[in-house]
């Protein structure tokens, strides 16, 4: 991706005249929700002329203003935390809570009606029959592999979290044979060696899953099971929720793909809990 206005802004500060470096402070200042304002807004409340800030953009590289809007929305796609409708959270008393719920019941319709039931029941089955699965995820990814692998561990064994805390990758990829399973979590803002990784698994004799947003679409036809799942908010901070659903969803899967065993061994962990005495028996 070419620099973000951010980048661009402290690339040329220096450069800019007095009333550009005062529109550009405004930006920086104001760069979770710039997205909103006008050109009109930010000339008039940073007090300076509206061919000032046109200069200000073409000498950042945007012909129009809509190129900066443009480039803002590309931003917020990709994950940079962006406003971009500043009255999401105003309104009467529950309007947002309305407005979070419909784009919240949006995204999980849209997860749901993505999902084939067939290919779905063969994945259930590939994991719940794997030799072992490897749990990875990077930065907003890896709490969600944390949960996977903690619900998945608790219907079957043999699930591991990789990479572990400063650990590197290489160990957990070695020895995968084809009755193993990988499942990558792979939503925006993923680290750069994330294609590398993708790669190697192509490359790998066990299944991969890869559960990601729209962006990780580019990678569906390298993986064996590809799942999307929707981000979007009403506002700059993504959320999770159809994620975490399809992580339920899954896991309760492969518990009742072999029922049986499954509640054996959730049996067997609660019996141990009690004896390290690692859970409260408290209702208060």
């Amino acid at each position: 991706m070419t620099p973000h206005i951010g980048q661009r802004i402290a690339a040329q500060y220096d450069s800019l005249s007095a009333q550009e470096q005062r529109v550009a402070s405004f930006i920086l200042d104001h760069f979770e929700d710039f997205a909103v304002y006008s050109a009109a807004d930010l000339a008039r409340l940073t007090g300076v002329s509206k061919s000032t800030v046109s200069r200000l953009f073409k000498r950042l590289g945007f012909a129009h203003y809509r190129d900066v809007k443009d480039h803002a929305r590309q931003l917020r796609n990709l994950g940079v935390p962006m406003v971009t409708d500043a009255n999401a959270m105003q309104g009467e008393a529950g309007a947002p809570f309305q407005r979070h719920h419909q784009r919240e019941q949006e995204n999980l319709q849209r997860l749901l009606g993505s999902l084939s039931a067939d290919s779905f029941a063969r994945l259930v089955e590939r994991l719940a029959e794997a030799r072992s699965i490897v749990v990875v995820g990077f930065r907003n990814s890896f709490p969600l592999a944390l949960h996977c692998r903690q619900q998945l561990i608790q219907a079957r064994g043999g699930v591991r979290l990789a990479p572990q805390p400063n650990q590197s990758m290489a160990e957990e990829l070695i020895g995968l044979e084809a009755d193993d399973a990988v499942i990558l979590f792979g939503f925006r803002r993923r680290p750069t060696p994330f294609a590398h990784l993708v790669s190697e698994l192509e490359r790998s004799p066990a299944s991969t899953v890869l559960i990601g947003d729209p962006t990780a679409v580019g990678f569906a036809e390298q993986v064996d099971w590809y799942l999307e799942a929707p981000l979007e908010s009403i506002s700059a901070f993504d959320s999770y929720a159809s994620a975490m659903s399809l992580i339920c969803l899954l896991a309760n899967g492969v518990l009742h793909h072999n029922l049986a065993q499954g509640r054996k061994r959730i049996a067997a962990i609660s019996d141990l809990y009690d004896d390290l005495g690692e859970l409260s028996t408290s209702v208060m």
